[in-house]
Order: structure tokens, then sequence, then C-alpha cells
């Protein structure tokens, strides 16, 4: 098989197995990337005056956003707002050792008090999902460019809205599905799928069997002092406060959150279209609930399969909350099916297996940037194998940005992997099939599924899609 210079025999790999080794993208992907994809801009970021950057909601990837921006990019921490006092005080913290300046960013609980102050070029939203329109559309509205956590939105008219408001205002918003950055996706797809080894491709299977879904009950409690819970909850109903709902407790629940299918499908589902090149699924089904983890408060479902069909093929997505991945290798991972081959593809590691049991199978190593950012192994919480994916996602935001072009992870691609999710939830809540029409925005000949595609505000939030 002929390969690229960048493949090469490690002697820590299988016999018969290429391997694209880590060392390898130190010497190539670092530089490559950052200069030939981005257009030589990377080289530049040093030299450019530092960017006014604001973020929305100082939790765990909130802050990871934030500091990954830091380290490839001159900026100025000009505010941060969160409705938990013990989480702004944690991230000034940081910022104050982070940021050159060493100063300490002004703290907001309102998010429109610190945008009505803080002239921002820039705003990352790291909040739950219930709050990501406000929030995004209120930032363009005054004046930045977005980098928005997914999902993007808890309903579909939600991020019709944001995708309407930044073609309005001409903004550049960038999504965190930042597997369109990843190293070793990157190659996968220029060097297995683009370069056809696959065949013809006529199914893809995509999975989560991590046991993330938190189902305690705790009791309820008085709001601490330290916690607006009134602004935290903002649109979304308000539940009876039953402990601090930020260390993902709230993804747990269908009043923030689309569960699973929207926290971790869309990133494969994502990542599926990116290296397929394909849009809106024609249509979308999805069956499941709560089988097994029965007990606790937890209503989002811990067993669900969901079917995105194109015209000439479909992909798949399943996902169990108990018992054990059918492949430990690939727990979250999406898998694609060609008549010459099966590629293998998570966070850590990419597989493709030829069916021609003469050809050598092809290994892709996970990329890490531990020599260049030795921060990154004493940063609490971090996720060491995203890293470099989300700093290269900053970059192609910033050369953005300078262009006024669209980044690699698009609203408009955030939009769509993300309300094809919510619409396999949808489908599931019917119990039918969903063509979803996105010039009428309606469930093509469902009336009662069409109403599901906005959820109602809780008073005074008005529901951005009029």
């Amino acid at each position: 098989m002929k390969t690229t210079s960048m493949i090469r025999l490690p002697s820590r790999a299988e016999p018969g197995v290429f391997n694209i080794s880590r060392r390898s993208f130190l010497r190539t992907a670092a530089g490559a990337f950052a200069f030939s994809a981005l257009g030589g801009f990377g080289a530049d970021l040093v030299n450019q005056k530092p960017r006014r950057v604001c973020l929305i909601g100082a939790g765990w990837y909130g802050k990871s956003d934030l500091w990954r921006l830091v380290q490839v990019a001159p900026v100025e921490i000009a505010g941060i707002a969160d409705p938990d006092k013990n989480m702004l005080a944690g991230a000034v913290e940081i910022a104050r050792q982070r940021q050159v300046s060493k100063k300490a960013p002004p703290t907001y609980s309102d998010f429109r008090q610190m945008l009505k102050e803080q002239k921002c070029d820039i705003v990352l939203v790291g909040s739950p999902d219930h709050w990501h329109a406000l929030h995004a559309i209120a930032a363009m509205e005054a004046g930045a460019d977005v980098y928005l956590q997914k999902p993007i939105s808890v309903d579909v008219l939600e991020g019709e809205a944001i995708l309407a408001a930044a073609r309005r205002l001409g903004r550049v918003v960038q999504i965190g599905t930042q597997r369109r950055s990843t190293p070793h996706f990157i190659d996968v797809k220029k060097q297995i799928v683009e370069a056809g080894l696959l065949g013809k491709i006529g199914h893809v299977e995509m999975c989560c069997y991590y046991h993330m879904r938190a189902n305690g009950s705790p009791p309820v409690e008085p709001v601490p002092d330290f916690l607006d819970y009134e602004m935290w909850t903002g649109p979304a109903p308000l539940r009876p406060y039953d402990g601090i709902p930020h260390r993902r407790w709230w993804r747990t629940f269908m009043e923030y959150s689309n569960g699973i299918v929207g926290d971790m499908c869309v990133h494969m589902f994502d990542a599926t279209r990116w290296m397929l090149g394909v849009g809106w699924p024609r249509r979308v089904s999805s069956s499941g609930g709560i089988y097994v983890q029965k007990d606790g408060k937890s209503n989002i479902s811990d067993t669900q399969t969901a079917v995105f069909e194109y015209d000439d093929f479909h992909c798949t997505w399943q996902h169990r909350t108990w018992g054990d991945a059918p492949d430990p290798d690939y727990p979250w991972a999406l898998v694609i099916h060609g008549e010459n081959g099966v590629l293998k593809a998570s966070t850590m590691r990419a597989d493709f297996i030829p069916n021609d049991k003469t050809a050598k199978p092809i290994h892709f190593d996970c990329f890490y940037e531990k020599e260049k950012y030795p921060e990154d192994l004493t940063e609490k919480d971090i996720e060491l194998n995203a890293a470099p994916a989300t700093r290269r996602q900053m970059l192609d935001f910033l050369a953005t940005i300078e262009t006024r072009g669209r980044p690699v992870a698009d609203i408009e691609q955030g939009h769509i992997s993300t309300a094809s999710c919510i619409l396999a939830n949808v489908a599931m809540k019917v119990g039918r099939t969903l063509s979803y029409d996105p010039a009428k925005k309606e469930i093509t000949g469902d009336s009662e599924a069409t109403k599901l595609l906005r959820r109602a505000y809780r008073q005074p939030w008005q529901h951005p899609w009029a």
C-alpha cells in the first residue's frame, strides 16, 4: 500500500500495523496546520495587539476554552460573568496567573452588565446549554465575535435564531466541535476517507458507553448565598434547588439539556458529517428511555438509539449509561463502514482495517503537546487529549476573524449537528420518524412535532425566535 511520509512503523507498533505517531505530528502537524491551514496567520498572532476577551460561564469548559485561547494569542481578559461567586473567584485567580498583564479581570453575576460595560472583541460562551442562545445572541449584538460551546441550543428554533443573528450582524461564530481540529481526525479524513481507501460508504455507527448520567437523589436545600439561582436558571424551568448544578448535575435533566444525545452525539455526528461532507439528514428517528437506572432524579434516557438517514447511507447512534462497551478501545467513537474496509475513530486513537487481509491496517495515535505546553500537566480537570484540538480551533477562529470568512466549525454546521440530535429526542418523544425542513423551519407534515421545535421560556425571558 502506498502511504505518505507521515506514516511509519515505530518499534512499539504491533507487527503489520502502520502507525501515525505523536513524534511525526510534532514535526509536521504543529507547524503545517498552524501555518498552511491558517494561511500563515498563526505566525503573526504574537505580534498583534491583545484582543479584549470576555467569558460567560466560568465552569469547567468555559475556563478550559479561555486558557486554550490565552495559550495561542495575546488577549486581555476584559470580564468574566457567572452567577456563582465561587466559580468567579476561581476563574479570576487563574486569569491573574495566565494573562500577560497579571491583572484581575472584573467579574459580573449578570452577563448583560458585562456586555454593556466591557467592549469585547471576542466572547466565549461556556454556560449550560439552556443559556447558549441568549448568551450568544446578546454577545453578537454587543459587537463581539463568538466562540460558542456545543450543543449550540436546547431547541431547534434557538439554533435558527443564533444562525440568523450571526448572518444579519456579520459575526464570526465558531462552535466548540473541535473534532474538526483534532490532529489525528484531520489525518484520518485526508489519508483514509478522502484518499478513497474505504470505497463506497454505506453505514456509520456512532456510540457512547460512558457512565456519565448523574442519577442521585440529593435532598432539596436552601440556595447558598454565593449563587444567584434565579440567574443561573434563566429561561429554563425553576427546579427545586438540590445542590450546586454546575458540575454536570444539570446535564442529567431535560430542563437544561438534551441528555447524552445532545451532549456526546453532537460531537461524533458533527465529525461524521465533516469527514463525509454531508449536511442535513433526510430523516431522523429514535427510540429509547430509562430502562435500567430507574432510581434517582435524572430524567434523561439511559439507553437510546437514533438513526440519521441520508440518500446513500445512514448513521446510527447508540448510548448506554450502564454496562460495558462492546469495544473497550472505542467506548465513545464513530465507525465508518465502507466496501473496502472499516474506519474506527475516537478522541484517543483511530484505526483503518482493510477487508483485504493482505493489506496492512493503519493506526493513528492521539496527538499531545506536553512539551510545548507543560502547563497542561498541572491544570486541574484538563482534557489533555482535547487541548491540542481546542488550540487549533482557536487559531482557526482568530484567522477567520481577520478574513471575516467562515471558520471550520461555523455556526451553520454547529446548528445542523445540534438540531439533528435534538430532532432525535423529538422523534423519540412522538414515536415516529421526522423530516425537518430548514427552509420552512418545520417538521414536514407533522404539526405536533413542529410545536416541539421551540421550548417555552420562563418569564421574563423571551425566546429569540419570534
